[in-house]
């Protein structure tokens, strides 16, 4: 299993772009999943996550701004990024635990997408 991230590039401040975190190999389901990023110098940090429930959680700082959503067929994920300031300019990586074939439930990270906010 293998997550694949898309979507990030340079935008300008105020502008919006849409992550895509896809899910490759054999899967029975998406346990939960997150997007983090990490910005030279700082930690790792949470930005949106949901579960198999449907419940998201976001971090204060793009509440109202970022939306996380699930395909319907279970297979990928999403972020839309609305307003981006340029301090969300960061590293932004998938993070998903994935119930795999013989039902072993292995946590996962994407390589990473550049997103970058112009002033």
């Amino acid at each position: 299993v293998q997550l694949v991230e898309s979507g990030g590039g340079l935008v300008q401040s105020g502008g919006s772009l849409r992550l895509s975190c896809v899910v490759s190999g054999p899967f029975f389901k998406i346990i939960k999943m997150g997007w983090y990023r990490q910005a030279p110098g700082n930690m790792r940090e949470l930005v949106a996550s949901f579960n198999s429930d449907g419940v998201t959680n976001y971090a204060d700082f793009v509440k109202g701004r970022f939306t996380i959503s699930k395909d319907v067929g279970g297979t990928a994920g999403y972020l839309q990024m609305n307003a981006l300031k340029p301090e969300d300019t960061a590293m932004y990586f998938c993070n998903a635990d994935i119930l795999e074939l013989g039902y072993t439930q292995t946590g996962h990270w994407g390589q990473g997408t550049q997103v970058t906010v112009a002033s």
